[in-house]
C-alpha cells in the first residue's frame, strides 16, 4: 500500500484489483479524456511538433548515400548514423541492448516515467495527433459521450465515418514512414510510384502496417501502455522513494472537500487543499485517479497537474498539488536523492557504453572467413610443392565495390585464385570464391602448419587471417 492510501481513508482500494478501463464483469470502460490545458501541455504540444518532425524527416536524410537509420531486418542489414551493420555484428546490437536496459533502469529510477509521457511514440501519436483530431471532429469528452449514446442520424454517421476516415488516412501515412526505416526511403519511392504489380509485398506490408495503427490508435489506445507495454509493470521493481514521479501532495490535499461558509470554525472537518472536484480524473487519458498514489497506468503525461493547477489558481490557492516530486520529498519536504543504487547504476551504464563504443570504432568494413575445403586432402604439385584447396567468404561493409588479392606472408608460398585473378566483392554486399596455396615441400615440417594469408586492395594492406595448411609429414 503506497503512502498515500494510507493517508486517504476515504481511498477506495479497489483501484489495486483491477484497471481503471475495465469494469467488474471484465468488459471494457472507453476512456473520454477531457482536453488538458496548460503550461505543461503547451510544452509537449511544442516538443510533439520537433518529434514529429524527426519521425517524418529522418528516413530522407542520408549519410554517404546511407540512411541515416535504417532496420532491415528481412534482408539482415541495419545502418546506424550511416554505418552499416549486418548480422555478423549482432554481438554489438546485444551489447548495446545491454547498454539501453541499463539506461532505462537508471532513467527510471531516478525519473520514473518521464519518457512515457514526453517522448513514447505512441503518446506522442495518440495525444498530441489522434486525439486532437478526435476533439476535432466529435468535440469535447462530453460531446463524444452524448454522440455515442445518441440515435443514429446522418449527422452521427458522418461526424464517426470521417473520424475513422482521418484516422486511416493518418495511420497509412505514418506505415509508409515506418515502412522507409525498414526498407529505406529510395524502396518507399519505387513502391509508390512503380506498378503495383512489382511491388505486391511492399503494399502488403503498408497496408498491415496501416491496419495495426489504426486499429492501436482508433480502437486499442491507452491498452497499448497498461497492457501490452511491459515498461509500465516494470514500475514497481525500479522505482524506489526517491524516484521523481507525477504525484499528489496527500499531505496538502487531504482530507479531500470544500469547508462551507456557515460551518463553524471549531468544526472537527478542517479541509485540505484538495477540493475533490475530480478534473485531474477526467483529463486522465488512461482513467486513474492521481490521488491514490503510484499505478501501473500512469503514464506521467502531466495533464493531472495542468488541470489541478488550473483549480487551485481558481479557488486561490498555491500551485503543486499534483506535481513532479517524489514519496520521500512529499513526506519529508526534501528533494531528490542521487542514491547509492542510482550510482551503480551510472557505473555500469559508463562501462558498457566504454566497452560499446570501443567496439563500434575499431569494428573492421571487411569481415573474412577463410577455411580449407572440407574433405579435400593435400595435392602433390611436382615433386618439390604441395597444394591445399580453400574458401573464402568475404562481407563488405563499405560503399564501394573491392577487388581483393590473396597473398601468404609468413612462409614463401604462392596463391592461385579458381577462375580469375582476383576476388571480387560489390559494395554493401558478400563475395565468395576458392584458391589454392602452394607451399615448398621443404618449408613443410608438420602434419599441420600455420600460414597467415594477407588481403590487398591494390597494393593496399586491408587485413590478415591465419588458417592451417595440411601437408605430408616429412
Amino acid at each position: 500500500m503506497s503512502t498515500t492510501a494510507l493517508h486517504n481513508k476515504n481511498t477506495n482500494e479497489n483501484f489495486r484489483d483491477s484497471l481503471a478501463t475495465v469494469d467488474k464483469e471484465g468488459h471494457r470502460k472507453w476512456i473520454y479524456a477531457w482536453k488538458p490545458k496548460g503550461r505543461f501541455y503547451t510544452i509537449r504540444t511544442w516538443l510533439s511538433y520537433v518529434y514529429f518532425m524527426i519521425f517524418f524527416g529522418l528516413p530522407f536524410i542520408k549519410i554517404n548515400g546511407r540512411p541515416l537509420f535504417m532496420f532491415n531486418i528481412p534482408k539482415g542489414k541495419f545502418i546506424v548514423f550511416g554505418k552499416i551493420f549486418w548480422p555478423q555484428d549482432f554481438f554489438i546490437f546485444g551489447l548495446a541492448m545491454v547498454t539501453f536496459i541499463f539506461f532505462i533502469i537508471l532513467f527510471t529510477a531516478a525519473f520514473g516515467r518521464l519518457f512515457c509521457g514526453w517522448a513514447c511514440p505512441q503518446t506522442n501519436f495518440m495525444e498530441m495527433m489522434f486525439r486532437k483530431i478526435e476533439f476535432m471532429v466529435l468535440g469535447n469528452a462530453n460531446q463524444q459521450k452524448a454522440l455515442k449514446s445518441a440515435p443514429w442520424t446522418g449527422s452521427k454517421i458522418f461526424k464517426l465515418s470521417l473520424k475513422h476516415v482521418l484516422f486511416f488516412l493518418l495511420s497509412f501515412i505514418i506505415a509508409n514512414f515506418f515502412l522507409a526505416y525498414i526498407i529505406g526511403a529510395d524502396d518507399l519511392k519505387k513502391i509508390i510510384t512503380e506498378p503495383v504489380s512489382g511491388h505486391i509485398a511492399g503494399l502488403s506490408s503498408i497496408l498491415i502496417f496501416s491496419g495495426i495503427f489504426y486499429g492501436v490508435y482508433a480502437f486499442f489506445r491507452e491498452q497499448a501502455c497498461t497492457v501490452v507495454c511491459p515498461y509500465g509493470r516494470l514500475q514497481s521493481v525500479l522505482l524506489d522513494k526517491n524516484s521523481m514521479i507525477v504525484a499528489y501532495d496527500y499531505k496538502r490535499g487531504e482530507p479531500r472537500g470544500i469547508k462551507k461558509k456557515k460551518q463553524p470554525e471549531m468544526a472537527p472537518f478542517e479541509p485540505g487543499d484538495c477540493i475533490d472536484c475530480l478534473q485531474c480524473v477526467r483529463v486522465c487519458p488512461t482513467g486513474i485517479d492521481i490521488r491514490n498514489g503510484v499505478q501501473m497506468e500512469c503514464v506521467g503525461c502531466t495533464a493531472c497537474i495542468d488541470a489541478c493547477n488550473d483549480v487551485m489558481d481558481k479557488v486561490h490557492k498555491p500551485r503543486g498539488l499534483i506535481r513532479y516530486a517524489s514519496e520521500s520529498s512529499i513526506a519529508t519536504g526534501e528533494h531528490l536523492h542521487y542514491t547509492t543504487r542510482m550510482k551503480l547504476y551510472t557505473g555500469l551504464c559508463l562501462a558498457v557504453l566504454t566497452v560499446l563504443s570501443v567496439l563500434l570504432f575499431t569494428r573492421k568494413d571487411i569481415d573474412v572467413t577463410v577455411m580449407r575445403t572440407p574433405g579435400q586432402l593435400y595435392q602433390e604439385r611436382g615433386t618439390d610443392s604441395v597444394s591445399n584447396l580453400y574458401n573464402i567468404k568475404v562481407m563488405n561493409k563499405t560503399d564501394k565495390d573491392i577487388p581483393l588479392t590473396v597473398k601468404v606472408v609468413n612462409i614463401d608460398g604462392t596463391v592461385q585464385v579458381v577462375g580469375k585473378p582476383y576476388i571480387h566483392v560489390v559494395k554493401e554486399g558478400q563475395g565468395s570464391g576458392s584458391f589454392f596455396i602452394m607451399l615448398p615441400k621443404k618449408d613443410i615440417h608438420n602434419r599441420k602448419t600455420e600460414i597467415e594469408l594477407a588481403l590487398y586492395e591494390g597494393d593496399k594492406k586491408i587485413l590478415t587471417e591465419t588458417t592451417s595448411f595440411l601437408g605430408p609429414v616429412q
